[in-house]
């Protein structure tokens, strides 16, 4: 964050020292309007909000609306008006003209655990739908299928199917039938995995955005860390445990019907595969279950979350090369109980791109989770009283250079328009401020530049870390009004100011 002079204002990012003109023509209303109290509290002055904040990629189809009031058509002062044809003049140069800040998108971090889940970075968050084909909401979380689904069910289908033919040959082209009902049965184990991580993290009182089924397993997005080492513990263990259930399940079915029968087949496949999927999670590495039971233990023993977070996403790294280099090496020399293969068969490709597969998940699952505990570690940074921008209350029908000669006077970098008796109705985009030439600024009145300000959009200077960041993603906007508890004016919040003060808390080092 930028540092404030000796008056406690912010700097407005290079335009520091710049004072409005085009005050020429301007009428000054008969009702004096007094400024907002100024900030003497703070030390740090607003640098910028996150809202964008890493580029968005999170599996981003996260399409938020820009709130804006357009300038009104039938205004003779509209400078977009083409028919007026005079020449605009040296650009304007105050702290409310600077180019304006598209709307950013905040983005909540999230815990994601899964067989083979991938924990996803803060900033690539998707909501609502688009997560694949809607299956149903379990205990009130929707479950969707992701398209990869079917690519990877038609691989088990294909793969399982020719194992039938050797063991079951009298099926004949029955046996893909038998296959695909195999491929759905287990991946209703992997939902079953995924449940017992969300049942648990609803007794926890951690909020669960969906559970997704895709191409390696299954993810549940868990949108707020446990609150201790004990409870993580839990959370990432319920996963493998019921997958183990699962498997004890399916044995014992399996002794129940005759050996050698498609129900015998198939139970025997779906107790193998959940043992698979237990073991695999209990690796010891990030993003993996195991590795989120290694952070608690970690994070138990030294106290501090963060040094867990390093400890598992380092193991779970170092675990993407053991699975590149070793997963091939198994299958070659048969001691995952298949038979030794011939180098460079295909076979072997098949073996060094599932390796490559799944080195690259791991790898990226664990890097993405040291940069979500990074944006934990930093998130209390992000403090709307620091980063509110000191405003000037005005009345709708204050022509805007008055208004802005009334911002530089009073230092400050925000326009809020107010009723006769003081009350907020809007506030002043700076985008619109930008669009208007610096020669028809004194025919234009603040009103028909402001957003009305929303239930949404009136937010508490107390308001910190992730709490205000899901106080900001409720109502996209570029500027949001801040008040005290007394409901005062405290200022205005732009969210551009907060990505810039988000991304430059993503850059520091933990």
């Amino acid at each position: 964050m930028d540092e404030s002079g000796g008056s406690g204002r912010p700097r407005s990012d290079g335009a520091e020292g710049r004072r409005p003109s085009g005050t020429d023509g301007s009428v000054e209303p008969s009702r004096p309007v007094d400024t907002a109290r100024p900030r003497h509290d703070e030390a740090e002055g607003p640098a910028p909000v996150p809202g964008n904040a890493t580029a968005k990629a999170r599996e981003t189809q996260d399409t938020r609306e820009v709130h804006g009031t357009p300038n009104n058509p039938s205004d003779p002062s509209d400078p977009s008006d083409p028919n007026n044809s005079e020449t605009p003049e040296a650009p304007a140069r105050d702290r409310l003209t600077k180019a304006a800040p598209q709307d950013p998108h905040p983005e909540r971090s999230r815990a994601t655990h899964g067989p083979a889940g991938k924990a996803t970075p803060p900033t690539k968050a998707r909501r609502g739908p688009g997560g694949g084909l809607l299956m149903g909401k379990p205990f009130g979380v929707p479950v969707y299928v992701a398209p990869s689904w079917f690519l990877v069910a038609a691989l088990i289908t294909w793969v399982f199917g020719g194992q039938l033919d050797r063991v079951l040959p009298e099926l004949g082209g029955a046996r893909y039938l038998v296959s695909l009902f195999f491929a759905v049965a287990f991946y209703a184990s992997v939902l079953v995995h995924e449940l017992a991580h969300t049942v648990a993290a609803l007794r926890f009182k951690l909020p669960v955005r969906r559970i997704q089924l895709q191409f390696f397993g299954g993810v549940s997005e868990i949108e707020k860390e446990s609150e201790t080492p004990g409870r993580e513990f839990v959370l990432a263990f319920v996963g493998p445990l019921l997958s183990l259930v699962l498997a004890g399940v399916f044995y014992a079915g399996m002794r129940a019907v005759e050996p050698g029968t498609v129900p015998g087949v198939l139970l025997a496949g779906l107790m193998i595969s959940n043992l698979i999927v237990a073991a695999f999670n209990l690796l010891p590495g990030l993003p993996l279950d195991g590795g989120r039971m290694l952070r608690a233990v970690v994070w138990k023993i030294t106290g501090k979350p963060m040094s867990g977070t390093v400890a598992a996403a380092w193991v779970g790294r170092a675990l993407a090369i053991s699975v590149l280099i070793g997963l091939p090496l198994l299958n070659q020399s048969g001691a995952l109980g298949g038979e030794a293969q011939d180098i460079g068969g295909m076979d072997t490709v098949m073996d060094a791109l599932l390796a490559a597969i799944l080195a690259a998940i791991i790898w990226t699952g664990a890097g993405n989770s040291l940069r979500v505990a990074r944006l934990r570690e930093h998130l209390p940074e992000l403090r709307a009283r620091t980063l509110t921008r000191r405003a000037v209350p005005v009345e709708g029908d204050t022509p805007l250079s008055e208004a802005l000669r009334r911002a530089n006077d009073a230092g400050a970098r925000a326009l809020v328009v107010v009723d006769p008796d003081g009350d907020p109705l809007s506030v002043v985009r700076e985008a619109a401020i930008v669009s208007v030439p610096e020669h028809r600024r004194p025919w234009v009145t603040v009103s028909g530049l402001a957003q009305d300000i929303t239930e949404g959009m009136r937010v508490s200077a107390e308001l910190a870390g992730e709490e205000l960041l899901d106080t900001l993603r409720a109502t996209p906007a570029t500027e949001y009004l801040v008040v005290e508890d007394s409901g005062e004016i405290y200022g205005v919040l732009s969210a551009a100011d907060v990505e810039r003060a988000f991304v430059k808390a993503m850059a520091r080092p933990s």
